[in-house]
């Protein structure tokens, strides 16, 4: 009895798998397919050095589309031709499909990795085109979205990821940090988000608002389909991105200035003549006015962009609200001020940073209708006000990259937290997990897509550029019923903390119960 291959044609499949990049020529046929494998076989068993590449340029295909069509070949023709195998590997199919599943999502290993591990394990079903052929059928029994019975109200966090240059829509909740959606996309324009954004809608998902970039496509679908809902320009993108980056290259042109300065002063001590003394002099103080200059701007434009992140913060220093209208007058005039500095490339930046003003702070009035509705708590004003403050600080230890600023604010949640706890008591830990639970609700970027990104990418540095939408329906899974082994959400699945029900199986349980659901056959029962 043959292993199960799933009902589709090995070498048409292949097609599907490695699409147009590597097979320039959609009008081969099945049986061109199978002649391309045939003599590309019949070179690697006779050992024609330069056939696969003659063999390419002659079918105007890749090389990359021969070796996986030669792969997909010869696993068929073991399956078809080889020796039945025994009762016991029919048995142990489980467990070979388990090592594929956990290689690839847990180790992150290539197809040819799994393979080649496989092998090495005298398993069976080891071969790169089963491997490829059973996980790719398996991520097309994994629907592309989560769906629910009931209508749940999330924020909708949308970005736009690449593979190569295939884009990627992705929309996260960035509470349970849940793949809502994930999808392959011809484009990147309005029509393919609005489709993107309907289907979580006829999934059961309502957004209560979305957070984006400011791509012009997440930007058009939101004005013509949902305007009902606020839309949250990324602060990162908005802010930190145009300004940061222009910082470290202010901070790098003063080191610069002030180590071409030292190098004047040296030069003026070796010396010897009075011209070259005087020639040198001259040149060292000019060195000393382009230093006072570099550090000027430096200085002042430092002082200037930490204003401006400072003002938007939604909490001040004590824990209470910010008055919107009053932070965007003084954002206004510290990009007043820094357009002042006179410096061209800095003043571009400011000028994408106005066109966005009008909604950059949008989140603020979610922080007051969530400031309303902790008011509402029976607790003392300067204890909520207290850990309105600490949850801020843990915002800002969490985005932190530089370990001494991750300290320093780390200090400063403790010192709120203690304060707290003065007037809490023994409620203090109830409370505390309420009101940073319901902060949480104030999500000004988009950076936590990018962290999902950074999930990704090794499943598509190893897909060698062919990705599908199957692979991605098995990597939405793995990380929304995988358990965090760290972080905030430790020992929490992504799954639990968006339903808030218990996770009792492990991923791997969950996947072959949705195997078993989808077709009964795939694991075959024992004779």
């Amino acid at each position: 009895m043959l292993p199960f291959i799933p009902e589709v044609s090995a070498l048409d499949h292949t097609n599907n798998i490695f699409g147009n990049k590597f097979l320039r020529r959609p009008d081969l046929t099945t049986f061109d397919r199978l002649q391309i494998a045939y003599e590309a076989l019949c070179a690697k068993i006779f050992g024609h050095w330069g056939m696969i590449s003659a063999l390419a340029k002659y079918h105007n295909v890749s090389r990359t589309f021969i070796y996986d069509t030669l792969a997909v070949f010869e696993e068929v023709a073991e399956l078809v031709f080889g020796e039945p195998p025994q009762q016991v590997e029919i048995e142990n199919k489980s467990e070979s499909v388990e090592l594929m599943i956990a290689l690839r999502l847990e180790g992150k290993c290539s197809v040819g990795a799994i393979s080649t591990i496989m092998k090495r394990l005298n398993h069976r079903f080891s071969g790169q085109g089963t491997v490829s052929t059973y996980l790719n059928y398996i991520g097309s029994l994994v629907p592309s979205g989560l769906m629910t019975e009931d209508n749940v109200r999330l924020v909708f966090l949308s970005d736009e990821i690449f593979s190569g240059n295939i884009p990627i829509l992705i929309t996260v909740d960035p509470i349970s940090s849940a793949i809502l959606k994930i999808e392959l996309a011809e484009k990147r324009r309005a029509e393919e988000w609005s489709k993107h954004w309907l289907c979580l809608e006829d999934n059961g998902f309502e957004a209560i608002y979305f957070v984006t970039d400011e791509g012009s496509g997440l930007c058009s679908a939101h004005d013509n389909l949902f305007t009902g809902a606020m839309r949250q320009p990324d602060t990162f993108h908005a802010v930190a991105y145009q300004l940061g980056g222009r910082l470290k290259r202010l901070e790098r042109s003063a080191y610069q200035a002030i180590t071409c300065e030292y190098d004047r002063k040296e030069k003026i001590l070796s010396a010897k003549s009075e011209d070259v003394i005087r020639k040198r002099t001259k040149e060292y103080e000019q060195a000393c006015g382009k230093t006072q200059k570099a550090m000027e701007l430096y200085d002042s434009f430092s002082y200037l962009y930490g204003y401006i992140l400072n003002e938007m913060k939604p909490f001040r220093h004590d824990g209470e609200l910010r008055n919107r209208q009053q932070a965007e007058g003084n954002i206004q005039a510290a990009l007043e001020m820094i357009e002042s500095l006179g410096n061209e490339k800095i003043n571009d930046a400011i000028n994408k940073i106005r066109r966005i003003m009008p909604t950059l702070l949008n989140y603020f009035d979610i922080a007051r209708e969530v400031r309303e509705e902790l008011d509402k708590l029976a607790i003392d004003q300067n204890a909520l006000s207290s850990l309105c403050s600490a949850w801020q600080h843990h915002k800002a230890v969490i985005k932190a990259k530089k370990p001494e600023r991750r300290k320093k604010c780390s200090d400063r949640e403790q010192r709120c937290l203690e304060f707290t706890e003065g007037y809490l008591q023994e409620k203090f830990e109830i409370i505390k997990e309420r009101v940073y639970s319901e902060l949480d609700a104030i999500v000004q970027s988009s950076a936590l897509v990018e962290c999902i990104n950074s999930i990704i990418r090794p499943y598509l540095n190893t897909s060698r550029g062919q990705v599908n939408q199957n692979m991605l329906n098995l990597i939405a899974f793995y990380h929304n019923n995988r358990r965090y082994r760290a972080g905030k959400r430790a020992n929490t699945t992504p799954m639990e903390i968006l339903t808030g029900k218990k996770q009792e199986k492990d991923w791997t349980e969950l996947l072959f119960d949705l195997i078993e659901e989808k077709d009964p056959q795939f694991f075959p029962a024992v004779s």
